[in-house]
């Protein structure tokens, strides 16, 4: 023996794998070798205790997996922190090992039996900085991880396991000597890869390949500058011994097969407290939170996206209450607390529940952090960013409701805390009170939009039935809604792309504005010059629209279309001017139905009317959308996603394209309540022109 470490063991006299409890488990029930697993054990004994002072507990019957010793607690001076054992299989194992450490005069700490922690397989020390890397994601819980840095007075740092082989941290992570460190990336989220990054510098991360890592070659036990391990690759062994380790290789594949190898079957009971030079570290970068939810939680699997993206976001969760309806139109309770392993993690997956309707319970009569902004244009760091769905803002204990509610905006509260507007970063004016953070935050979702969390798509052209008859059935829907809106003058925008008039839909639209279906119409220079174009020479990109031919000379036409009506001087004079005639913009005009045309930078021309000033272009648009019903995007991504930004909840958006992407960009705007229909933009207009003749019809009645 060289050193002064105390190692523990369990003898492997009832090892077996009786059971699936890890996929390394999987088709390896009843089929290790007894007398091969002793040798294999004997022999690593046998290496350790050349090295170190080597303990063994006495093994139990019914418990095959107490040879693994690393799972027994965590030891740090004179206390241990036992596991709690997620699986009912090993549970058995925790009097025995709590037995043991009493005997040896440690200090016992035992964490509440609902929370899972697996002891040193989950927990292991940093051999230069003192701290304590704490894995988590399929047998521990981040909760357990405070835990650990009260009782042990230590600075824990979290890592998130994401590959299920690799269910416990030290199957692909090992600390050694001096700092360095060899561990397997992909195993982790993309956080704790930052967070290893940030503490190990880069010569001293040994970052292993698939192959050796499913080998175990991270399950190592480490004494001084020696590593020993299940056997490696020569060129993973060079790299080590490259660093100045001395690798001894000793066979336990008979422990792979239940999803162990060194380090698992064995436990390090000497561990030197931290220095004081590094006792004021932090203890625990962990935050916990408790939100609730109400709705239809299951109906529309609000309670799977909620915790969902707990999990995608390196949080953890337990469900503290919940209730559910009683009846199909009951709408359900749930209370989870949320945690995370950092600030700015918890700040994300607050930010995300938040969005789909959660409030948080812990402080949900606590106010809204206000800050000054101290720069016209610029708000403070950290301030809340809204969504399409009405929010409400805590200020002196009252909660108010935002107004100009849309996405992507900040919290402006008034000097006297009685109103609370949405804004725009570059509206935000020096002394302003911004909300930053997420507490005094909550969102307002409706039961019926939370119901529509699958966004209908209807497909043209698609398998399966008739997708014709599918855009006709939508179509009908869209019809009826349309006449509806009209009917008790509601507000219809229109959002469309030079496209409609390419594919011949331009008098279908000009028809739903002259029949007073249309109350504004968005869009950009191109679908007014090429409507324009139609009305004054026939042609839309120099194509003759009847014959479907190209035109000699047609690709100046929309430029002369330009030049005419920048001669009259805007479309509201070429059209009184008789120059045009027809068409969406004449319709627009002749209705008194106001247009919006932004500008953009491939633009010829422009016309007169088009604003080139993108930020007043986005106010005219905002003001056009204020209280409209329903929004018809008509094959323009640009302009749909914009007004998508701009829109807030509760009105419902129809977005027509022929390119499925994008119908679904719209949706990953955070635009919920839409319909998307992926066809032809003409045929979808003249079906919708069709039904709603057939609507506007009298119903003949038989004599």
């Amino acid at each position: 023996m060289t050193s002064s470490l105390n190692y523990l063991m369990c003898a492997p006299d009832h090892y077996d794998v009786d059971y699936v409890i890890n996929p390394w488990m999987e088709g390896n029930v009843h089929k290790s070798s007894r007398d091969r697993a002793v040798e294999q054990w004997q022999k690593l004994y046998g290496v350790l205790k050349g090295l170190v002072n080597v303990e063994l507990v006495t093994p139990a019957k019914g418990w095959p997996d107490m040879v693994f010793t690393a799972n027994a607690g965590l030891v740090l001076g004179d206390k241990a922190v036992l596991s709690r054992f997620l699986h009912k299989e090993r549970q058995g194992e925790e009097p025995y090992f709590k037995a043991w450490f009493e005997s040896k005069g440690f200090t016992v700490y035992e964490l509440p039996k609902d929370l899972p922690f697996e002891g040193a397989g989950d927990a292991l020390f940093d051999r230069a900085g003192g701290w304590l890397w704490a894995g988590y994601g399929f047998r521990s819980e981040l909760d357990a991880h405070p835990y650990l840095a009260k009782w042990l007075d230590v600075e824990v740092l979290s890592l998130r396991l994401i590959d299920n082989r690799f269910y416990h941290l030290d199957t692909c992570f090992c600390p050694l000597a001096d700092g360095y460190l060899l561990y397997y990336p992909p195993a982790f989220d993309s956080y704790s890869n930052r967070l290893i990054e940030m503490r190990v510098p880069a010569e001293k991360r040994i970052a292993i390949e698939e192959a050796d890592a499913v080998n175990f070659a991270c399950n190592a036990v480490n004494v001084d500058r020696n590593v020993v391990m299940n056997k490696i690759s020569d060129g993973l062994k060079q790299r080590i011994t490259k660093a100045g380790f001395t690798v001894i290789e000793t066979p336990l594949t008979e422990f792979l097969k239940a999803g162990g190898a060194a380090k698992c079957l064995t436990l390090r009971t000497v561990e030197v407290p931290i220095t004081s030079e590094q006792a004021d570290l932090e203890p625990s970068g962990v935050e916990a939170r408790i939100v609730e939810l109400t709705g239809h939680l299951l109906d529309s699997g609000i309670i799977n996206r909620a915790l969902d993206l707990v999990t995608d976001n390196g949080g953890s969760f337990q469900v503290l209450e919940f209730n559910l309806g009683e009846q199909r139109q009951s709408t359900s309770l749930a209370r989870i607390r949320i945690s995370a392993p950092s600030h700015d993690l918890m700040e994300t997956i607050m930010g995300e529940l938040i969005e789909i309707g959660a409030v948080l319970q812990d402080r949900d009569t606590s106010d809204a952090n206000l800050e000054p902004v101290l720069q016209d244009g610029v708000a403070p760091d950290d301030f809340y960013v809204t969504t399409i769905y009405p929010t409400d803002a805590c200020v002196d204990g009252e909660w108010i409701r935002c107004t100009n509610q849309r996405m992507d905006a900040a919290i402006a509260i008034s000097p006297d805390g009685k109103t609370a507007t949405c804004k725009l970063l570059r509206d935000l004016v020096v002394g302003d009170r911004v909300v930053v953070g997420y507490d005094g935050v909550r969102t307002v979702r409706k039961p019926e939009a939370r119901d529509n969390a699958k966004k209908e798509e209807f497909s043209f052209m698609g398998a399966g039935v008739s997708s014709e008859r599918r855009v006709e059935l939508v179509v009908e829907q869209i019809a009826w809604e349309l006449r509806q809106i009209r009917d008790r003058g509601g507000k219809l925008v229109v959002s469309c792309g030079p496209v409609v008039v390419h594919t011949g839909g331009a008098p279908h639209l000009a028809y739903l504005i002259r029949e007073g279906y249309v109350q504004s119409m968005l869009g950009g220079n191109a679908i007014a010059v090429h409507d324009m174009e139609q009305s004054s020479m026939g042609t839309s990109l120099g194509v003759d629209l009847k014959r479907g031919v190209s035109v000699k000379g047609g690709h100046r036409h929309h430029l002369k279309v330009i030049n005419s009506v920048r001669r009259y001087g805007s479309i509201h004079k070429a059209v009184e001017a008789g120059f045009v005639k027809t068409g969406v913009m004449y319709e627009c005009v002749k209705n008194n139905v106001p247009f919006v045309l932004a500008g953009s930078i491939r633009d010829d021309g422009p016309l007169p009317d088009t604003v080139m000033d993108l930020l007043e272009a986005q106010r005219l648009y905002s003001e056009q959308i204020r209280n409209a019903d329903m929004i018809l995007m008509l094959s323009s991504m640009l302009h749909s996603i914009g007004v998508g930004n701009m829109t807030p909840a509760g009105v419902k958006m129809v977005c027509v394209d022929i390119n499925p992407a994008v119908v679904t960009k719209l949706s990953d705007r955070g635009s919920v309540e839409s319909v998307g229909v992926v066809t032809d933009v003409g045929l979808f207009l003249s079906l919708l022109v069709q039904q709603l003749k057939k609507l506007d019809s009298p119903v003949a009645i038989a004599a």
